[in-house]
């Protein structure tokens, strides 16, 4: 809810105004609704409520008669439920992929991004040469990519031996689409931000940024695991 509200914040830096406390309603009640279908607490059911509730943006914008770009900013509401809610809702499908409730898969996935990050930061520091992605992130190299390819590798493989839930060969290609689909998270959010001509995504988290800052690899990331696991 706080990293959805911190997104639709940013879009009025853009001046846009899309409906920040109804879709962070709607992102909340999408992961709730998630967690206790996949605990066989509710129904598949209940998703459909939060079909005429998201078609209510509709409604309010066509009351908001200072409203001057109304269309931009519905597109900007549902964007939010999309790009923040979404993933954070695919997670529970992750905490209960054995069938009960476990930890281990993301505490594993988040392990993983950590891993990837730092051994990153530390490769590029030391290796680094050839730019990455220039345009966008001037500081990542390919080399720190492929140090945090080894680091997040060789965590996978510590971790395989210790959590329950996936084997090893399944941390390692976990280990893969974390190294693959949160780098292009990081650059996606890098993208967003310099389009707005800022740094940080915020200031919640002293020295860490924002909430979207902290959690931009792990939005695009998710979704693919979740694939990945459910799929092959």
């Amino acid at each position: 809810c706080m990293t959805m509200w911190e997104f639709y914040r940013l879009m009025r830096l853009q001046s846009y105004v899309p409906i920040r406390l109804l879709g962070v309603t709607i992102g909340g009640l999408l992961f709730v609704f998630t967690f206790l279908i996949e605990a066989d607490i509710l129904p598949s059911q209940y998703y459909v409520l939060l079909f005429p509730l998201a078609s209510f943006v509709f409604l309010i914008k066509l009351y908001k008669k200072s409203d001057v770009h109304p269309f931009i900013n519905i597109a900007l509401f549902y964007l939010g439920i999309l790009y923040v809610a979404l993933p954070f809702a695919l997670i529970n499908f992750l905490v209960f992929h054995s069938g009960e409730y476990s930890f281990e898969i993301i505490m594993g996935l988040l392990f993983l991004t950590w891993a990837n990050d730092v051994g990153a930061y530390l490769s590029g520091i030391l290796f680094g040469r050839r730019k990455l992605f220039e345009r966008i992130s001037p500081n990542k190299s390919w080399e720190g990519s492929i140090g945090g390819a080894i680091t997040a590798a060789l965590t996978a493989v510590v971790i395989g031996f210790y959590f329950e839930g996936l084997n090893p060969i399944e941390w390692i290609s976990d280990s893969i689409i974390v190294v693959i689909a949160g780098t292009y998270g990081d650059l996606v959010e890098s993208h967003f931000k310099r389009s707005i001509q800022i740094k940080d995504s915020g200031t919640t988290i002293p020295g860490h940024g924002g909430f979207l800052d902290r959690f931009d690899s792990l939005l695009i990331a998710v979704p693919f695991v979740v694939v990945f696991l459910k799929v092959f």
